[in-house]
């Protein structure tokens, strides 16, 4: 099928290329006469545009398909999201990648896990960065997502609260100096390039979590234990990490995955009978694991690991920064299973 897009290196008055291609697809998405499997090859070009761009998926799809936005009117969006600007260099580097010039300067890889960490990373899928962010700046990035929310810790009555950038245990903030610096940690950038083994990593603009207590009013609202990647195997090397803000117990709604299962998970998939879903199997029976950690501890794993939050049992809320790097030729497999 013929697709009259424009071509990635062209540019808009924002001067990044491959913007109005993007906006050209998701409004044939949006009219109907493109399925978003049909161009899944740039899946991961669109994604780093909006890493490029400072840009939530979620909330630049849900801006889109709500508004019908103009390509104008989308780069004022951007910009005012942005708080006016888009980083130059940002904009160069995207741009240089588009038309594979400027290979990624080279820089020697710093050997910040030691091979103990290592080693149960191999083993295990997972790691936990302990002190990535200072103390004082999770309490301070608590308070902006509450402020956010209309959250108050210290009355339970506003953790539940309705809000429109609550979806589930999910909130919808993106753009903050506070998230921003966060997500910099130097900590958590050297423990991605010392697991990929590569420095031309690209930092995402991901969302906030709130995870309060269950009641009998208010039960659980998180998703059950998952994969964000097609099973087709081999599954290849992916990472995803999030961040506590709030210290967290084993039954405070902690994060929860399958250990090692990545060193399993094709054998498992040949055991199940035929047409048997493997997304929809009982998890927590294979050995699931809440993660119980700190205010500023940094969770990594590899994403062939089963995941997902928890149910909240304890008193007090989880609040967590989801962050993640990757290369801009992540593999992905185009057929989904």
């Amino acid at each position: 099928m013929n697709k009259p897009f424009s071509a990635s290196v062209e540019t808009t008055r924002l001067g990044i290329m491959h913007l109005k291609r993007y906006w050209e697809k998701q409004q044939a998405i949006r009219n109907g006469v493109l399925n978003n499997a049909d161009m899944s090859e740039e899946w991961q070009l669109d994604y780093t545009l909006l890493v490029a761009l400072n840009l939530g998926l979620e909330q630049t799809v849900r801006y889109l398909y709500i508004d019908g936005a103009s390509i104008d009117e989308f780069e004022d969006w951007i910009l005012k999201v942005n708080g006016g600007s888009i980083p130059e260099e940002n904009i160069r580097q995207f741009n240089a990648r588009i038309l594979q010039r400027d290979e990624p300067k080279k820089r020697e890889i710093e050997q910040v896990l030691s091979e103990e960490e290592l080693h149960f990373w191999e083993e295990n899928g997972y790691l936990i960065i302990r002190g990535a962010i200072p103390k004082e700046d999770c309490e301070a990035t608590v308070k902006v997502i509450c402020d956010f929310i209309g959250a108050d810790l210290s009355k339970p009555e506003t953790w539940y609260t309705a809000h429109p950038a609550k979806q589930g245990v999910m909130v919808q903030l993106f753009q903050h100096e506070l998230l921003e610096q966060n997500r910099r940690s130097p900590k958590v950038l050297k423990a991605y390039e010392q697991l990929w083994n590569r420095t031309d990593l690209w930092l995402n603009t991901d969302r906030c979590g709130f995870n309060p207590p269950v009641t009998e009013s208010h039960p659980y609202q998180g998703f059950p234990l998952h994969w964000d990647v097609s099973l087709k195997q081999p599954i290849p090397l992916g990472l995803q990490g999030i961040l506590y803000l709030t210290d967290t117990a084993e039954n405070q709604g902690a994060f929860t995955l399958v250990p090692g299962f990545h060193r399993k998970i094709e054998a498992w998939l040949s055991s199940l009978p035929d047409g048997e879903n493997p997304r929809n199997q009982d998890f927590y029976a294979l050995g699931a694991k809440p993660i119980a950690a700190q205010a500023g501890d940094f969770i990594i794993w590899h994403q062939a690991l089963p995941h997902g939050s928890s149910p909240n049992l304890a008193h007090s809320p989880r609040i967590v920064q989801y962050i993640n790097y990757a290369p801009i030729d992540l593999e992905i497999k185009k057929e989904w299973i």
